[in-house]
């Protein structure tokens, strides 16, 4: 299957969905920070990332990170970026899909948390190019 990288400050989240990943046959890797998780991409280029916005040290991390990835990394700017977040709930701007754009949202698909992980499972194969995982 594919390797499977999730960037999301919030470890349980982020121990589910790599289980629920798992449980289909990826190689899931964690990380805690945008940061590491840019180390770690440019170490072994993932064939996915599941990437949040906010964390700790900067609201809007995952933006910044997309925006590396596409815009600043050769090597990592063809790795589709699924966005899951809860930004809409804490700022209810209605960020979504219609937002993703190459500059300011440059990511591949966009999902709310909490997230059904049949649709995550779907998208999450429809992005690796796999078709569809429940139905």
């Amino acid at each position: 299957m594919a390797y499977v990288l999730i960037v999301d400050d919030d470890e349980d989240f982020a121990q589910t969905t790599a289980t629920v990943l798992r449980k289909e046959g990826h190689e899931v890797q964690i990380e805690l920070d945008t940061q590491d998780a840019a180390e770690s991409m440019e170490n072994k280029p993932p064939d996915l990332v599941v990437l949040d916005v906010m964390f700790p040290e900067d609201a809007s991390a995952g933006f910044e990170l997309a925006r590396f990835m596409r815009n600043e990394s050769e090597q990592l700017k063809e790795i589709p970026i699924l966005m899951l977040t809860a930004i809409n709930a804490k700022f209810p701007l209605g960020f979504g899909p219609k937002d993703i754009n190459s500059e300011w949202l440059p990511v591949t698909d966009f999902l709310e948390k909490p997230v059904d992980f049949d649709v995550l499972l779907d998208k999450v194969s429809k992005l690796l190019g796999e078709g569809s995982t429940t139905g």
